[in-house]
């Protein structure tokens, strides 16, 4: 069974935006020691508003956040995106999907910041890397200027957990949609990550009635901006209603006709809106 792109690619980084750079120019990318970890990570611009970019589920630099290292203002804005701890070139050591991973990658992107001296900065968040950025927030309020989520969710239904474990196996999926993966991640790895993505997914439904970090969500005390696609397959729209009613002085977006990647499909629209919401909201 071929497994559609409008299923599998909301879930995390697959490449589907054009190619923006070419190799003469890229951004360099480099790497600083956190904890375990060698963390790679591009940073941009020399802007006085740093903005730390998290991507999802697998996502890299580049299969999430091309558009927006392309299209900030770099006089406004110094981008700092991260491979996730082992995502990407953030490897080795392995990924250790536990039921707390999401919060240990909050602490890593915490540390990183520390350690690239910056303070105090405003985050952009995607999917898992907006459930990281919820917990950032949340956490270490005194570090989090401004919030920016999108495809993010506090809790899981459910339904989306069954619609996890139907994509475990991805020999199941299209060669389209794994060759990216394969790319990063090598085939035995990509297959062994992702399904203990879901496994963890699973383990913290079980652990936590499908709880991530709503009860954190009053600890957010910045302001917050949640953008959504209304035809998300794979995050419900209450997941948006929740975190707007539950973090004090949010705001809320909508894409009628977007899915989970509306910072690519809508790069530019995406791109006003959420500057505009760093410099004045």
């Amino acid at each position: 069974m071929l497994i559609s792109r409008k299923i599998i690619a909301p879930v995390f980084g697959v490449r589907f935006s054009r190619v923006l750079f070419s190799t003469t120019k890229l951004p360099k990318e480099s790497k600083t020691k956190v904890g375990k970890y060698e963390i790679n990570y591009v940073k941009v611009g020399n802007g006085k508003h740093n903005v730390l970019c998290a991507p999802g589920a697998l996502g890299t630099i580049w299969s999430e956040f091309e558009h927006q290292i392309e299209g900030f203002n770099r006089n406004q804005f110094t981008l700092v995106v991260w491979d996730p701890p082992g995502y990407g070139k953030s490897y080795p050591p392995e990924k250790d999907f536990s039921v707390d991973f999401l919060e240990k990658d909050a602490d890593m992107a915490y540390e990183l910041m520390k350690a690239l001296q910056i303070p105090k900065f405003s985050v952009l968040g995607f999917s898992d890397g907006g459930i990281t950025s919820l917990l950032l927030a949340a956490k270490y309020p005194g570090a989090v200027h401004k919030l920016v989520v999108w495809g993010a969710n506090s809790f899981i239904l459910p339904s989306e957990l069954d619609a996890y474990k139907k994509i475990k196996d991805v020999n199941k999926w299209s060669k389209r949609l794994v060759e990216p993966m394969i790319e990063i991640y090598g085939k035995e790895r990509f297959a062994k990550y992702w399904a203990s993505w879901v496994d963890a997914m699973d383990a913290i439904y079980q652990a936590n009635n499908g709880n991530i970090c709503s009860d954190r969500l009053k600890n957010i005390k910045c302001p917050t901006f949640i953008l959504y696609g209304e035809k998300d397959p794979m995050v419900d729209r209450v997941h948006v209603s929740h975190l707007h009613t539950h973090i004090e002085g949010s705001r809320i977006h909508l894409y009628p006709e977007g899915k989970h990647h509306i910072h690519l499909k809508y790069a530019e629209d995406f791109n006003k809106r959420v500057q505009e919401f760093l410099l004045h909201h």
